[in-house]
């Protein structure tokens, strides 16, 4: 899946061997209200709709290879599009299990064992939640139907490295990309932990339901400073001090990641060029950023 400033695309292999293609314009909210391409607040309305287009092409790439899409041969046929109720209770599902188990229980653990200092306490916090995000991707990993997406994951990175390298985009070239990219969503997450200890800092040690309450609501407000930290760095990977404080983000993506084959990478290549073709039409559209 490939997403740019106006338009999204997302390519499958169906079981035939053939690659279909699925595009959509964004409607976003930051289109048409100056407020919400503020700072930290654009970050919010960007991993929202982020969430949404993630889900949208999960089901397409599922639809795709359902025996019923095998035997339809027309794509029309497919049903690509999830339900208003159906994205909400997958948005519920989502935000609530990642909630629960990357800030509510390391709160809540660092509350038990009974630390007294406040510094101590966000740090220690801030440890265990980083602990276990690594140990949550480390084990999924090891689950072999994952393995074909993590490589999908770095074929998507490898395509975008090669065109903002201004490469031909032909599977050969691309696969001598590097697999790791500064915009991808592992990094992101991995420094909404650590600027979550910073934010942290200012509310000390409350009472357990404040300390709940704190690492739900502030949630948005981390995401947004972190989408803003990770904006600049994609644009400025040219700064070796910047590339080398975001480092670990980077590294943590080895576990995401997989060595993807020459298919693999010619469907990658197939919904990116899918999303210039579109934004290059698109009057909207001022310049061309693909989203890793």
């Amino acid at each position: 899946m490939m997403r740019g400033p106006s338009n999204w695309a997302v390519a499958v292999r169906k079981p035939d061997g053939d690659i279909a293609e699925v595009h959509q314009p964004i409607k976003s909210p930051m289109a048409r209200h100056v407020i919400f391409r503020l700072p930290v607040i654009r970050g919010v309305v960007a991993l929202g709709e982020s969430l949404a287009i993630g889900f949208r092409a999960l089901a397409i790439s599922a639809n795709y290879q359902a025996p019923a899409a095998e035997t339809e041969g027309d794509e029309e046929a497919v049903d690509t599009e999830l339900t208003r109720t159906q994205l909400i209770f997958a948005f519920a599902i989502a935000i609530g299990f990642a909630v629960v188990l990357f800030k509510v229980s390391p709160a809540l653990l660092t509350d038990w064992i009974g630390i007294k200092s406040t510094g101590q306490f966000v740090i220690v916090e801030g440890l265990i939640r980083v602990t276990i995000f690594v140990l949550y991707l480390f084990l999924i990993s090891l689950f072999p139907d994952l393995r074909r997406v993590f490589q999908y994951h770095a074929a998507e990175h490898k395509a975008i490295n090669a065109y903002e390298a201004g490469e031909e985009l032909r599977p050969d070239i691309v696969q001598r990309f590097s697999q790791i990219h500064p915009r991808c969503g592992t990094a992101f997450l991995l420094w909404v932990m650590v600027i979550a200890i910073f934010v942290f800092a200012f509310f000390g040690r409350p009472a357990w339901y404040w300390l709940i309450a704190t690492r739900i609501l502030l949630l948005p407000l981390i995401a947004g400073l972190a989408y803003e930290l990770i904006r600049f760095a994609g644009k400025h990977q040219d700064k070796k001090i910047l590339m080398a404080l975001l480092a670990p983000g980077l590294w943590l993506q080895r576990l995401t990641t997989r060595e993807p084959s020459l298919d693999q990478i010619e469907v990658s290549i197939r919904a990116l060029k899918e999303v210039l073709q579109l934004e290059t039409k698109d009057p909207q559209a001022r310049t061309i950023e693909v989203m890793a």
